[in-house]
Parts: C-alpha cells; sequence; structure tokens
C-alpha cells in the first residue's frame, strides 16, 4: 500500500511540492482534489522536498489535498489494439473508444545500445519528389522540417503519413490548434491510412506537462513495433512547441535560464528524443520525421539551432514547398546509389541548373538583358517548381526520375545539360 501524504508545502502555478521519502524521479502520483482526482509527475527532487508538475494544472488545488504515489513512472499500453486509435498526452483516449490497460511500458527509456544497431541502409519512399529524388529520407534517420509558423507543414506531414512506405505511422502532435487535430484525423480516416497509425494529441489546450510526454509516449510505441520488426515512422508536430513546455515548466520552477530563457538542458531533452531513431540488426526500425518551427524564420532561435547539432539534415519549407537550398538529408548517399543508377547525376544536374535560374531571375529584376540562354534558364525554372517542387506532386521515383529527364529535353540540349554522356545516351527521351 503506497503512502498518502496529505501536507501540500507549496502551489505555484501547476507545481507542487510535497516532503516524502522513498520517491524517484519522474515517478506518477495521483492528487485528488475536491475537483476530482488528476495524476502528477515528479519533475524535481531537493532532499526531501519533492515537486510534481499536477497535469490537470494547479487550480482547484488546496495544500490540504491528499497525494498518493504510484511507485513507477509513466506508462503506455502496447499492443496491435492501439492502430488506428487516438490518445492524449495522458495515454486516455480521444477517440471515444476504450482505455488501453494491458502490456504497460515504460516511456522515456534509453536509447538503443550502439551494438543492436545497424547502419542506414534503405530508403522511406513518400511519393514526394523534393524529398525522393532529391533528399531521401532513410530509413532510421532523424531530420527535421525546419518552418515558418504558417507554412503547410502539417499538410505535408500528413501526406507523409498517408504515402510512406512503411508499416507503422505514429503521429505526435504537441500544442495542436484543434483544427489541425480534426485535419489530421479527417484526413487520415479518408486516405485509410488511419488503420495502420497511432496518434497521440496534445491540443493547445491541454495541460503543459502533456505536451511534454507527447514524443516519449510516440517514441516508446514505436520501439515496441520496431521490436516485432515493423518499420515504422514517427511523425512530430511542433517541436518548438515541446521546447516551449520546457521552458513554462522550468521558469515555474525558478530554474536558472538559458538562452532566450529556455532551460539549460533543453540540448539533452531534444537530443534524448531524436536519438531514438534506429534500425535493429535483427528486428525493424523507427524513424523520426520532426517539424520545428522557427519563430521569425530565425534558425539561429535556440530550438531549431540545438536541434542542428543533433539531427542528419534538415528540410527546409518555405513559401509553400521544400526548398532544394539548405534542405539536406545527409544519409541519402546511403541509398541513392542503389536506386537507379541516374539518381545521383540527374539529382545534381538539375540542382545545378535550377541555381543557375535563380541567379538569372537576379539579373532580371535588375534589368539586364536576357540571353538565349537565360530564356531556358527561365523556361527550366518554371517547370521544375511546377512539375518538381509543388508540394502537391505524387508520383513514385522512378516516375519522377523519367519527368526531370523530360523537363530537361523540354528546356535545354543534351550537351548543355553537363550530365555524363553514357546516361544521356540511355536515358535522354526521344524526340
Amino acid at each position: 500500500m503506497n503512502k498518502v501524504y496529505s501536507k501540500i508545502e507549496s502551489i505555484s502555478g501547476s507545481v507542487i511540492t510535497v516532503r516524502a521519502d522513498g520517491v524517484t524521479y519522474g515517478e506518477l502520483a495521483e492528487v485528488e482534489t475536491s475537483f476530482g482526482t488528476s495524476l502528477a509527475e515528479v519533475n524535481r527532487i531537493v532532499g526531501n522536498l519533492v515537486s510534481l508538475q499536477v497535469f490537470a494544472g494547479g487550480r482547484g488545488v488546496s495544500t490540504g489535498d491528499k497525494i498518493r504515489f504510484l511507485g513507477h513512472e509513466m506508462r503506455v499500453s502496447f499492443s496491435e489494439n492501439l492502430l488506428g486509435r487516438i490518445f492524449n498526452g495522458s495515454g486516455e483516449p480521444r477517440d471515444r473508444g476504450p482505455a488501453l490497460k494491458d502490456n504497460l511500458t515504460v516511456i522515456g527509456g534509453p536509447s538503443v545500445n550502439p551494438s543492436k544497431r545497424i547502419m542506414p541502409r534503405s530508403m522511406i519512399h513518400t511519393g514526394i519528389p523534393m524529398i525522393d529524388m532529391f533528399n531521401s529520407l532513410v530509413v532510421s534517420q532523424k531530420l527535421p522540417i525546419f518552418s515558418l509558423s504558417g507554412e503547410p507543414y502539417n499538410q505535408l506531414l500528413a501526406r507523409i503519413a498517408m504515402q510512406a512506405k512503411v508499416d507503422v505511422i505514429v503521429l505526435g502532435g504537441m500544442g495542436l490548434k484543434y483544427d489541425d487535430y480534426l485535419y489530421f484525423r479527417s484526413t487520415l480516416e479518408e486516405g485509410g491510412a488511419l488503420s495502420r497509425t497511432v496518434m497521440f494529441v496534445h491540443t493547445a489546450s491541454d495541460p503543459t506537462v502533456e505536451c511534454i510526454m507527447i514524443p516519449d509516449m510516440s517514441l516508446a510505441v514505436a520501439e515496441q513495433f520496431a521490436l516485432q520488426g515493423k518499420n515504422v515512422l514517427v511523425l512530430l508536430t511542433d517541436m518548438t512547441n515541446f521546447a516551449d513546455s520546457l521552458k513554462e515548466i522550468a521558469i515555474t520552477q525558478e530554474q536558472v535560464p538559458s538562452n532566450r530563457g529556455y532551460p539549460g538542458d533543453l540540448y539533452s531533452q531534444l537530443a534524448a528524443r531524436y536519438e531514438k531513431a534506429v534500425d535493429f540488426d535483427d528486428a525493424g526500425s523507427v524513424t523520426i520525421l520532426a517539424v520545428t518551427t522557427m519563430p521569425g524564420d530565425d534558425v539561429t532561435h535556440p530550438v531549431p539551432d540545438n536541434t542542428g547539432y543533433i539531427t542528419e539534415g534538415q528540410f527546409y519549407l518555405k513559401g509553400g514547398r521544400i526548398e532544394p537550398f539548405g534542405s539536406l538529408s545527409r544519409l541519402k548517399q546511403n541509398v541513392n546509389g542503389k536506386t537507379r543508377n541516374d539518381h545521383r547525376a540527374l539529382m545534381d544536374g538539375m540542382i545545378r541548373l535550377y541555381a543557375s535560374y535563380k541567379n538569372t531571375l537576379e539579373k532580371k529584376s535588375m534589368g539586364f538583358m536576357m540571353s538565349e540562354w537565360d530564356e531556358k534558364l527561365i523556361k527550366y525554372g518554371e517547370l521544375f517548381e511546377k512539375e518538381m517542387m509543388d508540394l502537391s506532386v505524387n508520383i513514385p521515383l522512378e516516375e519522377a526520375l523519367n519527368l526531370g529527364w523530360r523537363i530537361l529535353a523540354d528546356c535545354f540540349k543534351s550537351e548543355e545539360t553537363g550530365i555524363k554522356t553514357d546516361l544521356i545516351q540511355q536515358y535522354w527521351p526521344a524526340k
């Protein structure tokens, strides 16, 4: 029988403090108030002074309320019954389905032992040319999507969830507007992808502490599916909201702030989640694609800045497109040499010509006379943006490569592309 404590020392926002012995960091407790019972998590221990973050917030909590420590950390149920279900940050159903209490797994555990990992070697096909062709997503990769607020990053994640060639999708939403939550749910239902998806959703109106639970719950479930031999893609949005929740709790606890008020362990907090990406040598895999919004389009903001040191590249979402400049999948070399023999050369050649198109646009804006070559570049750039960069384009990699050749042939002579002669002889479209 767990001991019950009935004297709360202090209440500061959603953080309460009680004197207790034999309590561990991260342990759960139940707080009985006049409004009902709420979960709380231990997030600070100084001697016998224990601080807890109350999931339902501090409103309604009084110093005489009862606290009962449960003797275990936050856990999430795992089984095949999770597929098609939607939960909140406490693991409770959002979809009015039955609560799942069997086969409980502790969340937030350590990352996988390196001896159990293998080198990334397989590609995840998404049907989006700017990913598949130019910055391939690799199994077990951890990649952020750097984006301005207002960009269609949730729409992009929904498309990836529907089209990615994986066994299981785990979607973690943090600080979502209710409209965005409904968009994810309806889109995946109508697209038929909800049956292979598990959703953990924290909306902007939910308790702050539930926000920081979302990545851990998503990744704990993903790891269990991976151990069953499944290839799992974890989609997280938005990690800046996750960091802001850490910041809010740190301020409440009067921790010494670091850069822009964020806690000093922000890097470690982010790395602990991203490092869960893994390709097991004898089972499945976990791949992480996470949105990180950049306030004021500032890549030096602490959240994207720290993220860049942890992850293996990034996608830049700007103007409703994945920008070819700045976007980088550092592991694409592991896979795009195994797709088709023209993949690398075509990818490099098309981006090189697109860079020339951008230079030509600058010349045109300054009133320079356009040469015949400049006109060709302008035609090419417009076609490239419409046929390749537009996020509504949905074609397999093989078709995207063929489309690339057709775009080049529409705009240039074969010798003007700078691509190897043997590849041109093999793939250049016949007139």
